[in-house]
């Protein structure tokens, strides 16, 4: 069973006693690779050995795949993310599965071996971490519902499971250079746990919620983004032996902003590390001229117009981003038009229109350096519906400008 898919062998130890305090105080960067690098032999003074891909023990109770305390104080949405979560091997990393701009989760199941100062197995420990993550379109919040379930122990003679701890300690940072003025965000009330073995069984779930304040308006000079890191940092602890510590668990990449209605609704949270795809089917009678058109921009470029060997144009591996400046829409527009007539000549008067990929409202589009674009004339209304597509996927995602996102063209 691994954890945080760190390749760590039972004969590694952790080097450090890290503090929660001394973790909340570095960076997320450099408590991952602090993290990765406090791994070493000590031939004394050994602590937990966390024991990664080992196996329960044999005839180890069957546990089951939701808690039964939990089960009782989540709610459907909940229910329904967890179940996903469980079928994806991402939710087993810090980062976990990030299923959209608003949905993300952890899954990890945890194995340690307690060690005493002369090298001595005192006991072991299971437990499964979930972490459920909520962020809303329309709201500066995110929710986070952490549990620690299926817990099981096993000790030595004299050794007392009963002592000992399990912290959880959530904390947060802003990256100003990606935020705007004066970027704030507000944490849960509570945001650490330190319970035994038996209060983490009898409730296992818990919740948090952060937030962001706003102006209440928007304000086309300060989109009000806050880019912010949640993290959660873990300690087990027993009098018998030094505690095992892991300053980055989990960690969640989180944005708050109010840009208006040129994101939808005016105000949102996103989770900024969720892939976002435009999906276009060559099947699709609505709109089946522009996804041709962009797969043959993307798999057979030098096809396409303008016409140049060794072109490429990103989309479906390298990302497109999103541009908001109209005047630099209306080049991308106009170069790509240009090309279109200098191909087919004067179009006017028929029901076809230039349709230009990348688009223009993106980075890459016709204007950008290097001609990595496409031109072709399809039909108009065919088109203008491609375009619709394109900006609903703006407004479902909170895709602001410069934000990724990729174009995905299916049979």
């Amino acid at each position: 069973m691994p954890l945080l898919n760190a390749k760590v062998t039972t004969t590694q130890y952790l080097a450090e006693d890290h503090s929660m305090s001394d973790a909340s105080r570095r960076s997320p960067s450099e408590q991952l690779g602090r993290s990765r690098t406090a791994a070493v032999a000590l031939s004394t003074a050994l602590l937990f050995a966390a024991g990664f891909g080992a196996a329960p023990q044999a005839g180890a109770e069957t546990r089951p795949s939701v808690d039964v305390h939990t089960a009782a104080a989540m709610g459907q949405e909940e229910k329904d993310l967890r179940t996903e979560c469980a079928a994806h091997p991402e939710a087993n990393t810090r980062k976990g599965w990030v299923k959209s701009r608003f949905e993300a989760c952890v899954h990890q199941p945890v194995y340690l071996k307690l060690i005493d100062d002369k090298g001595r197995l005192r006991g072991e420990l299971w437990f499964d971490l979930w972490i459920l993550g909520f962020s809303y379109d329309g709201s500066r919040r995110v929710d986070y519902t952490s549990s620690l379930e299926n817990i099981r122990t096993k000790a030595v003679a004299g050794e007392n499971p009963a002592t000992w701890r399990i912290d959880q300690n959530f904390s947060h940072t802003i990256n100003a250079s990606a935020s705007g003025p004066n970027p704030k965000m507000t944490k849960p009330a509570v945001t650490t746990r330190s319970e035994t073995v038996a209060q983490w069984t009898a409730k296992p779930l818990w919740q948090l919620n952060y937030t962001s304040p706003d102006t209440g308006k928007v304000d086309a000079a300060n989109t009000q983004i806050v880019s912010g890191m949640v993290t959660l940092d873990m300690r087990v602890s027993s009098p018998t032996a030094v505690s095992w510590t892991d300053p980055v668990v989990a960690y969640s990449s989180v944005r708050f902003d109010y840009a208006g209605p040129t994101a939808g609704k005016h105000k949102g949270t996103v989770f900024t590390e969720a892939r976002v795809d435009l999906v276009m089917s060559l099947k699709d009678p609505a709109v089946n001229e522009s996804a041709r058109h962009i797969l043959d921009a993307q798999q057979f470029p030098e096809r396409t117009f303008p016409s140049w060997a060794g072109k490429n144009v990103p989309g479906a591996s390298e990302p497109l981003h999103r541009l908001i400046d109209k005047d630099k829409q209306k080049k991308n527009r106009d170069k790509a038009i240009s090309t279109c007539d200098d191909v087919w000549g004067d179009y006017r008067g028929t029901k076809l229109q230039c349709d230009e990929y990348p688009f223009a409202s993106t980075k890459e589009g016709a204007a950008a350096p290097g001609n990595r674009f496409s031109a072709r004339l399809i039909d108009g209304t065919d088109n203008e519906t491609g375009g619709r597509r394109l900006n609903e996927v703006f407004t479902l995602n909170r895709i602001l400008d410069g934000d990724a996102f990729y174009v995905k063209i299916t049979p």
